[in-house]
């Protein structure tokens, strides 16, 4: 066995040799065959199968060879041939790993140095910078194979291809270009994975900010990142040269700082962030002290330094910095040391050469240094010194604001350095918060100082001798009048700097004697002072504060004792010397001359006001004195600009608020509150209402309880129409002085606007009753009433608008009796609560109308020139007084509102009322034409009403309201006229949907429906709520066939807030056309409620309009009101009466008669049928049977109908039949639908006889109708009913023949209520066939799921049949298949739906929730229909049931 393995095995070897895969295949499968363990079989194998292209037998060849024996090299290699020739270079890289290892292993150093060279060329080639960089490691130290590589010889560079292992040499023994090639790689990648995850993270939702996400990303990446390491060992090679060296210094300075900055400063990493600071100042110190040019490591050593000054800063480095950068930085150090008056070298004495190398032009004084430095400063925003700079020199210069605003970015700036470094800087700290403190102490006091307080004490706290923050204290105490305090205070600071300190020692000495002489300790504040001044006359210079001095001291003489006022005055000209531009010694002066000089000189003063006032604006004292002066004159204007500029003075509007107390919105008191209220009045005056409210917002921080104040605030709020507020406003002002009436009288004004009228009225009542006779609240509560009146008539409350109207006349003739200079506002408002009167035809009241519109009528009177003159050129005025002495009608009020527009007119006028007045005189008569009945009196009424508008035009061309009246006035005679005015109007005013709507009523009368579409759609997008624009647009579905539509718009019109008449009588007649049309399904009645309601208001407004009372009656008939519906019926026809003797109208008389035949049906209904005789006798006396007419032809054959009707009912049959066959016999044959139904009910009333004749007889007449008309279902059905009654077989089978042939969509049309499958299910179960019964609704059924009555016919069917369960679920798909109007489909459905599934339960217990909502439907049943008995039985019924549950 041994033997033949031997042989084939060198049998395989040799034709290996001989490249002949095929036999070596065989011998090697042969081998295995014998010996399955045999290595090399495997490899031979594997070999020839990869030659002949069987990759996968190849490669398990090799695995199974590396199973058998993984640390021979065969298999290895061969396995590493076949993937490097697949290319696959994952498993290639894997397999020269473990070759690598093998050779580790067998101490080949030269064969895992050409393993590990091509593994590194294959990562170069086909891997990621990743991978290379692992494949790269392995030629360094802390590779495994680097002890065995070390054994390689030295490469020699002239005979690189002398050996196989040139490359892994060099990496070896010259590994610092590894070291940069993995550094360099290693960098790109964190690179790129930084960008691409923040990319990535900032998609999420909940993202925070860009760079707090990039610090996230950074401090996982850079946590775990080898570059530190890298950078180290590159830094400690002993090849690496210096320029190289200071490079990765610099790149590991920064890796550090980056990931310092990221770390957070807490939990476990404050470790970590404290060991990364130490390491980066390490850094930086070194970079410094070698002077290498690294401005990162110069900046954090220079900008991370805790000194409370600037001086603490080592000036050397600060030198040497500047010497060796150009950046914005250097430049503004540069600048301040000249600023200060420093040398900007080391060597002193020498020249100046210290200028950074492209720096600006060197400035050589402080306002040029400075004037750079604010140039540089944008570009060095991050940098703290430069803020710690510029917020000193602003210190300095005394520029508070700038010195605030650095000071608080530079703290702001800090803050995120902090937290960046993980270290407080608290000298830095200090040294912005006593800038800041300082500034806010001075700036605008005393705005800022109870945030300069804090600011102060919080320094202070940890540094008790603080000079500044010291004398920052005491000068916040003074304006507290804390004097005591203050003057402790500025001891101290003497103490602490010595007195002999000319500086800010002298003035801590001035302000310590000016707080005795505050506290009356007169003495020694006087020789205190004069101290101070001994020692200030030594000094140069210091003029303000010499002059300070000297008239602190006439201020403590002054008090002192009034018999040394001279002495003081004295002292202030010796101030004004020292510095003539000391404005407080000026104030003391004109004080003097006012007050104290013998005699008085106000001319001196004020000009000692207006001087102390020119040079500092925060002289209070001489502002108010100046504005007290102006206002006494009446300069008005002056006064506004004093007043300016004492709020300039205390910071303007802002009150000087700066920065975060300006980004904040920071609310401030002012100090002068005085100014801003006088700001306030003139801004009012101005109509400037805005900047108004803001003044008087700002007085009353410095006083809430300002009456002034608060009511001028309402009054302010009012006019920009913030009523709200308003009376808010006025409310606390009240308050403050209940017994004010101007602020009530304001308070009602407000309250009127918003249209609280009837508060507004008790408001005024309220005045009233203290001052009766207060004209202008008389006048306001007239108008209010009218208001009042015209929001009651509009909400349909007519009743209390009649009251209102009279209250409005009555208070406007009060005010009218009590004075003469008011007339036109009364007679204004008097006449128009006439003419909202008039608009009603009969009143509630008669006799209080007449009352008040015979007061208004007898003051005409009086007047001669008007009590003669015609009215409208028509009737007299005496003519009109008769006719207010009897019951007034509408007509009559509106005659005297023509009257009293025309005496209006005669009332004088100005230039601004007088367009007004003809607008209103052309309104009342247009309203004339329109009710009186004369054609020539209309005429005549239109011409001056067109007329009179054409005036107010000339008057006011400009006012749209006029335009929008003459086109009004030509609407139907002349159209082009009418469209330029309306045009015109919008012109104006192109926001006025009531000019709009007239256009498009305007287009749609004159039949171009599209642009009246167009016209009306941009009405409702002006104004969504003004009901017009949906009438018009319903009008155009209707000329455009969409009836439907039409509905739904005028439903909508009468569902706003607006009451449109037009809108009400629409919607209720265009719905209760649905009703009309007998071919189609008949609505529910419940659709005619809103309609009811809609017709009611209308009927109300327009109580003589005998259609709409017609129309009303109508639907108060269908919704089974008969007695009101005959109550409205007998007004149209008393309106028509009225009408057709005045006119004789043919179409009156028809009217009238189709309302008598309406009343007598209805009488019928309600078992009047003589009153019904007569109303059809009526009826058929004004119609002829020769006529033509259709609708006189119906209206007979109706009133001969009903006649019959009645008669039967009274026992006359003889007389019933007679009229019944009169219907039939005038009734021609095209009115077949008309035939028919008389003939039906002919039947019915002879079947109703009862005799054998007359069952005959009706019989026969539906035989002769189904005759003449086959689709007549009515009359078919009524046959079959005969049928049934007679047990005649043969008549049903016909009837139901005649039915069932009819097509079911058309037997469906002419059947809406389904009553025929009604029918057949009768027809079967009277035969005893319950089955076929149920089979027919349950056809029904499914030929149209979606109707409620076939269900609703089916599940009574199953109920009654004792299928309580099957019928509940039929019932079930009732409910949810209802319509919400059909409230007596619902009803049923519900009442039935509940009695099937308590029935359902009969033979098993009922539990509590099956109980509950059973309950629950019959009783929502009986609520929809509490008159039907049916719905209250089924109630007790369920609750019997439920009792036992309970």
């Amino acid at each position: 066995m041994a033997s033949i393995v031997k042989n084939k095995l060198k049998a395989a070897r040799d034709a290996l040799g001989k490249k002949n895969y095929q036999a070596a295949q065989t011998a090697s499968e042969d081998v295995i065959s014998y010996e399955p363990s045999n290595y090399h079989a495997y490899v031979f194998l594997g070999l020839a199968s990869l030659e002949l292209g069987e990759v996968e037998k190849g490669e398990q060849a090799y695995r199974k060879a590396i199973e058998l024996s993984p640390d021979q090299l065969l298999a290895w290699q061969g396995i590493s041939k076949l993937y490097e020739r697949l290319k696959r270079w994952d498993k290639f890289a894997e397999t020269l790993e473990q070759l690598m290892d093998l050779y580790l292993k067998a101490k080949d150093e030269v064969k895992c140095a050409e393993a590990l060279q091509r593994f590194v060329q294959l990562r170069r080639e086909e891997g990621s910078r990743s991978e290379i960089v692992s494949a790269l490691k392995l030629y360094l130290p802390s590779s495994r194979y680097y002890d065995l590589l070390s054994n390689l010889p030295t490469p020699d560079p002239t005979a690189p291809t002398a050996t196989t292992t040139y490359a892994a040499q060099e990496a070896i023994h010259k590994s610092l270009p590894i070291l940069e090639e993995i550094v360099s790689l290693s960098e790109k990648g964190e690179e790129e994975r930084i960008e691409q995850e923040v990319k990535r993270r900032r998609q999420r939702i909940g993202a925070g900010r860009p760079e707090e996400v990039r610090a996230e990303v950074g401090r996982e990446v850079w946590s775990v990142s080898t570059l530190p390491s890298l950078y180290n060992e590159i830094l400690n090679h002993p090849d690496t040269p210096d320029d190289l060296r200071r490079t990765v210094e610099s790149k590991l300075l920064r890796h550090n700082q980056q990931y310092l900055f990221a770390v957070q400063n807490k939990g476990e990493n404050k470790a970590i962030k404290d060991r990364l600071r130490r390491e980066v100042e390490e850094m930086a110190r070194g970079v410094v002290l070698l002077d290498i040019a690294d401005e990162l490591a110069w900046n954090i050593v220079i900008e991370y330094m805790d000194t409370d000054s600037i001086e603490g800063y080592d000036f050397g480095v600060l030198r040497r910095y500047i010497k060796m950068f150009s950046s914005p930085l250097a430049i503004i150090v540069q600048q301040y040391f000249r600023y200060m008056g420093l040398p900007t070298s080391d060597d002193y004495g020498g020249d100046d050469d210290g200028d950074p190398e492209g720096a600006p032009e060197v400035a050589q004084d402080k306002e040029g240094a400075l004037d750079v430095i604010l140039d540089v400063f944008a570009s060095a925003q991050r940098s703290i010194l430069a803020h710690r700079v510029l917020a000193e020199i602003y210190d300095i210069e005394l520029d508070r604001e700038n010195a605030i605003k650095v000071a608080e970015a530079g703290l702001e700036l800090l803050g995120r350095s902090e937290a960046d470094w993980g270290a407080r800087f608290t000298q830095t700290r200090k040294a912005f918060d006593v800038i800041l403190g300082t500034g806010l102490v001075h700036l605008f006091p005393p705005k800022h100082h109870l945030r300069a307080l804090r600011i102060l004490e919080d320094v202070l706290s940890i540094d008790t001798d603080n000079v500044t923050c010291l004398m920052g204290k005491g000068y916040i105490y003074q304006y507290t009048n804390k004097w005591s305090n203050a003057e402790s205070l500025f001891a101290r600071v003497v103490e602490l700097v010595g007195p002999e300190n000319m500086d800010v020692g002298l003035e801590a000495r001035e302000e310590r004697a000016w707080c005795q002489v505050r506290q009356e300790h007169f003495e020694d504040g006087e020789q205190a002072l004069k101290a101070v001044i001994e020692d200030l006359d030594k000094e140069e210079g210091k003029f303000e504060q010499k002059a300070r001095a000297w008239w602190r001291l006439g201020n403590c003489l002054s008090d002192a004792d009034a018999n040394r006022r001279k002495e003081s005055y004295a002292m202030f000209i010796t101030s004004l010397k020292r510095s003539s531009s000391f404005a407080p010694a000026f104030t003391s002066l004109g004080i003097y001359y006012l007050e104290h000089a013998s005699p008085p000189d106000p001319n001196r003063a004020s000009k000692c006001f207006q001087k102390a006032f020119e040079l500092d604006a925060r002289e209070a004292d001489a502002a108010r004195r100046l504005a007290e002066g102006f206002a006494e004159e009446r300069e008005w204007d002056l006064v506004e600009v004093v007043a300016r500029r004492t709020i300039e003075g205390e910071g303007g509007e802002t009150g000087g608020g700066v920065g975060q107390e300006k980004a904040g919105g920071a609310r401030y008191a002012p100090t002068n509150a005085w100014a801003w209220k006088a700001v306030g009045v003139v801004e009012l005056s101005r109509q400037n209402y805005p900047a108004g409210i803001q003044a008087f917002q700002i007085a009353l921080r410095a006083d809430q309880d300002d009456f002034v104040s608060w009511s001028r605030l309402g009054e302010a709020y009012a006019r920009s129409g913030r009523h709200v507020a308003a009376l808010k406003a006025l409310k606390r002002a009240q308050e403050l002085r209940p017994d004010d009436w101007v602020c009530a009288y304001l308070t009602g004004d407000v309250q009127q606007q918003l249209g609280l009228y009837s508060t507004a009225v008790e408001t005024f009542h309220g005045i009233l009753e203290k001052r009766p006779d207060e004209i202008g609240v008389l006048a306001m509560l007239s108008e209010t009433y009218l208001a009042l009146g015209r929001e009651e008539f509009a909400t349909g409350f007519l009743r209390r608008a009649e009251g209102s109207f009279i209250d409005s006349i009555t208070v406007a003739k009060s005010v009218i009796d009590l004075s003469a200079g008011f007339r036109r506002i009364p007679w204004k408002t008097a006449s128009d609560a006439v003419l909202e009167l008039s608009k009603t035809a009969v009143f509630n009241d008669p006799k209080a109308v007449g009352e008040a519109l015979l007061s208004l009528a007898q003051l005409i009177a009086a007047d001669d020139s008007a009590g003669k003159k015609k009215i409208a050129g028509l009737i007299s005025m005496s003519q009109l007084m008769d006719q207010l002495g009897d019951a007034p009608e509408g007509l009559t009020a509106l005659w005297l509102a023509v009257a009293l527009f025309e005496y209006r007119a005669t009332l004088g006028e100005d230039e601004g009322t007088t367009g007004s007045a003809h607008y209103d005189h052309a309104i009342v008569l247009h309203r004339l034409s329109m009710r009186v009945m004369a054609e020539e009196d209309k005429n005549s009424c239109l011409d001056q009403a067109t007329d009179s508008i054409k005036q107010a035009l000339r008057e006011e061309p400009g006012n749209e309201a006029y335009w929008n009246a003459l086109g009004a006035f030509n609407f139907a005679s002349n159209p082009k006229i009418a469209q330029h005015a309306f045009i015109k109007a919008l012109e104006y005013d192109s926001k006025d949907p009531v000019t709009w709507a007239n256009l498009g009523f305007l287009y749609l009368h004159h039949g171009d429906t599209e642009l009246a579409n167009q016209t009306f759609y941009r009405t409702q997008t002006i104004d969504p709520d003004y009901s017009l624009a949906w009438v018009g647009q319903g009008l155009v579905a209707i000329a455009n066939g969409h009836s439907a539509e039409a509905r739904s718009l005028f439903e909508h019109a009468v569902s706003l807030s607006a009451s449109v008449p037009e809108a009400d009588s629409e919607f209720a007649t265009r719905t209760f056309g649905l009703f009309s049309n007998h071919a189609a399904s008949t609505p529910a009645a419940g659709v005619l409620f809103s309609p009811f309601f809609a017709m009611d208001r209308y009927c109300q407004q327009r109580p003589e309009d005998p259609s709409a009372l017609h129309v009303f009656a109508l639907i108060c008939e269908r919704l089974g009101q008969q007695e009101l519906a005959i109550d409205l019926l007998q007004r149209a026809i008393a309106v028509l009466e009225s009408a057709y003797e005045k006119t004789e109208d043919a179409e009156t008389e028809m009217q009238f008669a189709i309302a008598n035949a309406n009343l007598g049906r209805i009488r019928v209904a309600t078992s009047d049928f003589s009153g019904a005789l007569d109303a059809f006798n009526v009826s058929l006396s004004l119609t002829k049977p020769d006529n033509a007419s259709t609708t006189s032809q119906v209206l007979r054959a109706q009133a001969h109908f009903g006649s019959g009707l009645a008669n039967f009912k009274l026992g006359d049959l003889e007389s019933a039949l007679a009229m019944f066959e009169t219907a039939l016999e005038e009734t021609p044959v095209e009115l077949q639908d008309v035939r028919g139904h008389i003939t039906i009910l002919l039947a019915q009333t002879l079947w109703a006889i009862g005799s054998d004749e007359a069952r005959n007889t009706a019989k026969d007449q539906l035989l002769g109708c189904i005759a003449s008309d086959p689709e007549n279902l009515q009359a078919i059905t009524t046959l079959a009913a005969i049928g049934t009654l007679l047990a005649a077989d043969d008549l049903v089978d016909a009837a139901l023949s005649e039915i069932l042939a009819l097509p079911l969509d058309r037997r469906h049309k002419l059947d809406p209520h389904r009553d025929v499958d009604n029918l057949l299910s009768q027809h079967h179960l009277g035969l005893g066939r319950a089955s076929q019964a149920t089979s027919v609704l349950q056809h029904a059924v499914h030929a149209e799921p979606s109707q409620t009555q076939p269900r609703k016919n089916l599940g009574t069917l199953l109920l009654k049949s004792g299928q309580p369960a099957a019928a509940e679920s039929i019932l079930l798909g009732t409910l949810g298949s209802q319509q919400v109007d059909d409230r007596q489909a619902l009803h049923d459905s519900l009442r039935l739906s509940a009695v099937a599934r308590v029935r359902a339960h009969e033979r098993a217990l009922l539990d509590e929730d099956t109980a509950r909502l059973s309950q629950k439907e019959v009783e929502r049943a009986v609520v929809l229909a509490p008159w039907e008995e049916a719905n209250w039985v089924a109630l007790a019924y369920v609750r019997s049931r439920a009792a036992g549950v309970e």
